[in-house]
């Protein structure tokens, strides 16, 4: 197996006032390509400090990250956020869409920092929205689609620019149990066809449905089950 992301002593410290809060003290994390985890850890725990570096959303204090074969650790604010937006894909739990814009064009948005044409936005877009099933759904803006159509909207969000990795920040938690269930369903089968997914929830049946569960506790990830 290819790994995907390999991190070493990874440790972060807010600074707030004159006191240094350490939220990651030290963690050593693989994750292969393929992959499908789950990260879990009570509130304060550290899980959605080590969600937002992985998705390069912040920088560690100390460690090294690579990923993909490269280490971004020393990596300037314009590469950093270009990996971001080109090999990771993000799933929120509040699905952060654009309500004037359709479901078309909010999966079009990542696209146009990347620099691709309008058609090709527009057949990138169509085709991911397939993908999750809404097809017949591209002229809809978001009030007009239920909570589980509008996750899966970001979902083809994420997936459009055709990312090895797709992180999910409690994707289920604004939704009820079938159309939980729905998502969960989709966010398999994805990982199915070779993307590596990372799940961050505090539900046990979520995460329960992934091959692998992480738990973090005071900064520290104390227990692994699963594939490793």
């Amino acid at each position: 197996m290819t790994t995907m992301i390999w991190m070493e002593n990874i440790r972060k410290i807010y600074r707030l006032g004159e006191v240094d809060v350490p939220v990651l003290k030290g963690i050593d994390l693989t994750i292969e390509e393929g992959d499908y985890v789950a990260i879990m850890g009570a509130s304060g725990s550290g899980k959605s400090t080590l969600m937002n570096i992985i998705g390069c959303l912040d920088r560690p204090s100390a460690g090294h990250y690579v990923l993909e074969g490269q280490n971004l650790t020393q990596l300037n604010n314009d590469s950093f956020a270009y990996i971001r937006n080109q090999r990771i894909g993000f799933v929120f739990q509040q699905f952060n869409l654009l309500s004037r814009l359709t479901a078309l064009g909010n999966v079009m948005l990542p696209m146009v920092y990347a620099g691709a044409s309008r058609r090709q936005r527009i057949n990138r877009a169509k085709a991911a929205l397939v993908r999750v099933g809404l097809g017949d759904r591209m002229e809809n803006r978001p009030n007009q689609l239920s909570g589980g159509q509008q996750q899966r909207v970001a979902i083809a969000r994420a997936l459009v620019n055709r990312p090895a990795l797709v992180l999910a920040d409690e994707p289920t938690g604004a939704l009820d149990t079938q159309t939980s269930g729905e998502v969960m369903a989709l966010l398999t089968e994805l990982n199915s066809q070779g993307i590596t997914v990372i799940i961050v929830t505090h539900e046990p049946d979520v995460a329960a449905q992934t091959h692998r569960i992480i738990h973090v506790q005071d900064g520290l990830i104390q227990q692994e089950i699963g594939d490793l």
